[in-house]
């Protein structure tokens, strides 16, 4: 019963999180699920999800191959995964003080882990609609709002949110794009 219920608070920390940020980023703290855990139950699960939305493509649009979704699947898997953990290499670097504590580290992993699985769901929805240009990315600059509603969870001196906004919402928003890039250069056509 215990892990259904766990993993029940995170799809409810999610929703939160994303259509009122400020009541969601308090829930996060009140039911304090191991980074882990989201990891496991929601993140891996919503990557795979995402690659395996990048066939669905191929039911409207015929020129695109069985190959051409698979790689595109593992690009987008790869470059999500990957992220995550540069994004939290460098939002360290930049504030040092988020990350001395154990529990100051747990925090910014949820604020990255959250606001990922935020982007991951408009790109599965993207993937999901019949249209190059969708109105679903647009939602993207919902993110510095996430964010900015975040930086109580993560304590963030007042003095220093705005930079914070706007570094991690970079990162945030800007990081993905160019890692998707640097790997479709590997893919052969």
């Amino acid at each position: 019963m215990q892990p259904q219920f766990l993993s029940m608070s995170i799809w409810q920390n999610i929703w939160c999180v994303i259509t009122a940020p400020k009541y969601g980023w308090e829930l996060i703290n009140e039911t304090n699920i191991p980074t882990g855990k989201v990891m496991r139950s929601a993140y891996l699960p919503l990557l795979c999800l995402l690659a395996l939305s990048c066939f669905v493509p191929m039911i409207y649009d015929r020129t695109i191959s069985f190959s051409e979704s698979l790689m595109t699947g593992i690009v987008m898997f790869s470059t999500y995964f990957i992220s995550y953990y540069i994004i939290i290499y460098l939002l360290g670097g930049f504030y040092p003080e988020l990350v001395k504590t154990e529990g100051a580290t747990a925090r910014l992993n949820d604020f990255i882990l959250y606001n990922l699985i935020f982007l991951v769901l408009l790109i599965v929805l993207r993937n999901l609609l019949p249209s190059d240009f969708t109105p679903v990315l647009f939602l993207m600059v919902y993110l510095p709002w996430m964010a900015y509603r975040g930086t109580d969870h993560l304590f963030v001196k007042k003095s220093k949110v705005g930079k914070f906004v706007i570094i991690s919402s970079a990162l945030l928003l800007l990081l993905p794009i160019l890692l998707k890039a640097i790997l479709e250069l590997f893919i052969v056509k």
